[in-house]
């Protein structure tokens, strides 16, 4: 079958060349991460265990968590949690198939756990979190589409929805990644005085670039306030040289501006690294896109990624295709400034069909429109043909959702 793929150019400035642009990420302790993150994990210990005992992924969605805050009294030096984060796990799973029980919920919490500890490495399981679980089962006509998947090559799609990416990433964006990554991946484990619940918020005007970053710090590695201080100072010179190593644009670094140094409760130090221990809840989809930013100046969809499961779920796999076929498109094919992909499902039909596979894009001056259109409807038809591939690569967590 011959599947519904429009292609057309467009005729705007792309947004690396426009004078405004905002970006932003909450980075994996924030606690509408901490939602994303655990919904994910969960899905993937239900798909494993699925597939383990029944041979096959059954039908489920863990995307609907929530993370209520704690209370706490931090203190240089260390302090405590008075009252634990409340994790609540929802959604839907299967629960038997074929006279099989399958422990989902207990599956479940341990994930979670799993996350949490792997996440937030201060905080104490035993006495700062509680994680309860209320998974129900799904309605019959959403596990009725599900399991005519059985029956078939491919799945059929689980709503009418859509999914949304966009490449090349901006100057801007790609420097809120690259700090991101770096603070996670090199700089915390050399200090862990950071905490995981960073925020990046971008700003660019015309050639200058700003960054305002909320960075907790945990109080048991903080002797002072002189302690919380020099952390501030150099966790802002390393964003500064990160970020001027990914950009040409000039860029300034604002570390924790809320701070009042004159009252000791009125900065960002925690016990655990999160602002979840103390006023600031989570849910899941709330935060970054598939792409792990959210970027008002882009389309997006206010779809949740996370805890979807990975089968027929559009939710999840249209949006992370999108994304995926617009960065191989941008890489791939020359003269590409901005390229917009939209996928867009029909309920029942095959997640390999959806009713239209729309792009649109803004050429360099000079480039060949014509055989980038190809080239994108090539590449596109390509991904929609190997759609399942998505399915075993979330599975065994290749694939970010945010």
């Amino acid at each position: 079958m011959v599947r519904n793929i429009a292609v057309e150019t467009l005729n705007e400035t792309p947004l690396n060349r426009q004078r405004l642009e905002l970006a932003e990420r909450k980075c994996i302790g924030h606690p509408d991460s901490l939602a994303d993150g655990i919904a994910e994990a969960v899905s993937q210990a239900l798909s494993r265990a699925y597939l383990d005992e029944c041979g096959a992924v059954l039908h489920h969605n863990t995307d609907q968590g929530e993370i209520v805050a704690g209370e706490s009294l931090p203190k240089f030096g260390g302090g405590c949690i008075t009252r634990p984060t409340y994790v609540l796990l929802t959604g839907r799973a299967t629960k038997t198939f074929e006279g099989v029980t399958i422990p989902t919920d207990a599956i479940a919490v341990e994930a979670a756990r799993n996350y949490l500890s792997e996440t937030l490495e201060y905080m104490d399981l035993n006495r700062d979190v509680i994680v309860d679980c209320r998974m129900g089962t799904g309605s019959s006509d959403l596990r009725d589409v599900f399991r005519a998947c059985e029956k078939k090559h491919l799945p059929y799609a689980n709503d009418t929805s859509f999914g949304v990416g966009h490449a090349p990433f901006s100057d801007l964006e790609n420097v809120i990644l690259a700090v991101s990554e770096h603070l996670d991946n090199v700089y915390r484990p050399k200090n862990p005085i950071i905490g995981t619940d960073i925020k990046i918020m971008g700003l660019r005007q015309e050639e200058d670039i700003k960054l305002t970053l909320c960075v907790p710090m945990i109080d048991r590695f903080c002797a002072d306030m002189n302690d919380y201080k020099d952390a501030v100072i150099r966790v802002g010179e390393e964003v500064q040289r990160v970020a001027s190593g990914i950009t040409d644009r000039r860029v300034t670094v604002d570390i924790n501006t809320g701070d009042n140094y004159e009252k000791e409760n009125a900065i960002f130090l925690t016990v655990t690294g999160t602002s979840a221990e103390m006023g600031d809840d989570g849910s899941v989809g709330r935060g970054n896109r598939a792409n792990g930013l959210i970027t008002p100046h882009r389309p997006m969809s206010m779809e949740a990624t996370s805890g979807k499961n990975p089968i027929n779920h559009i939710g999840k796999i249209y949006n992370l295709l999108s994304t995926e076929l617009a960065q191989q498109c941008a890489q791939e094919l020359d003269g590409i400034e901005d390229l917009y992909i939209r996928l867009l499902s029909q309920i029942g039909r095959p997640i390999d069909q959806p009713l239209v596979a729309g792009a649109q894009f803004v050429a360099a001056k000079g480039a060949d429109e014509a055989a980038i259109s190809r080239g994108i409807e090539e590449i596109i038809d390509a991904g929609l043909e190997n759609i399942t591939s998505v399915t075993e690569r979330v599975i065994r967590g290749e694939m970010k959702t945010f």
